[in-house]
């Protein structure tokens, strides 16, 4: 049963939340492109909205770059530079300080947004949600950093990176086996991470993909005074 379970959340499961996330990007573009955008709420009050986003989305894109390169590079072609173990090391220092940048940034807007009032009563369920699970995801990736500690070997970053790798190439069977016996923490923290990419669609993340250019083509939007 552990087997169908494990084969189930990371051999198919990513599909899934791959398949969703990309028709529901094109249904909510083509269908709500006005719900389309960040939902800023500088406006409502700008004290260390400046500082803290700028912390978040620094961590966050370094982050999620590092995430990129070293789960989908393989070892015959980093091992030309570096060595598993050492590629590790340098993992666990750059993900620890950009992990710390990010978390710092996101208790900040997390903080701003929960205990001021005008920003609470304009926040959205999905606005709220994605602020924990983000949190929750950050403190379990910092929390992979320490338990790596224990294995400096890079073992377990190799098994990580086949994973996504067999994914990629369509193997979702040798994918899942591969992180099957992982520690916990490791298994958690993926699972989440697919989970993000699956409500991805149905939240402010979807800004992430924006460009300035698709507002030249997208539908007038029609104001109407209020009648008295």
């Amino acid at each position: 049963m552990s087997t169908i379970i494990n084969m189930f959340l990371f051999g198919v499961y990513p599909y899934v939340a791959l398949a969703v996330c990309l028709l529901g990007c094109w249904a909510r573009f083509d269908l709500s492109q006005y719900t389309w955008k960040t939902g800023s709420s500088q406006m409502l009050r700008t004290r260390n909205m400046r500082l803290a986003s700028n912390l978040f989305h620094v961590g966050i894109i370094f982050v999620l770059m590092g995430h990129l390169v070293g789960l989908q590079t393989p070892e015959g072609i980093y091992h030309h530079v570096i060595t598993t173990e050492n590629k590790q090391l340098v993992a666990m220092v750059s993900g620890g300080i950009f992990g710390m940048v990010c978390l710092v940034g996101l208790v900040m807007l997390l903080w701003r947004r929960m205990t001021d009032p005008r920003i609470r009563a304009t926040s959205s369920f999905s606005d709220i949600l994605v602020l924990w699970l983000l949190l929750i995801q950050l403190l379990l990736g910092l929390g992979t950093i320490y338990a790596s500690t224990s294995h400096m070997d890079g073992a377990v970053m190799r098994v990580l990176g086949l994973w996504a790798q067999h994914l990629t190439l369509m193997q979702p069977t040798a994918a899942a086996s591969f992180i099957e016996n992982t520690p916990l923490i490791y298994r958690l923290h993926v699972f989440l991470g697919v989970t993000l990419i699956l409500i991805f669609p149905f939240t402010r993340l979807v800004h992430i993909i924006s460009a300035p250019i698709w507002y030249l083509g997208r539908r007038y939007q029609i104001v109407r005074q209020k009648s008295s």
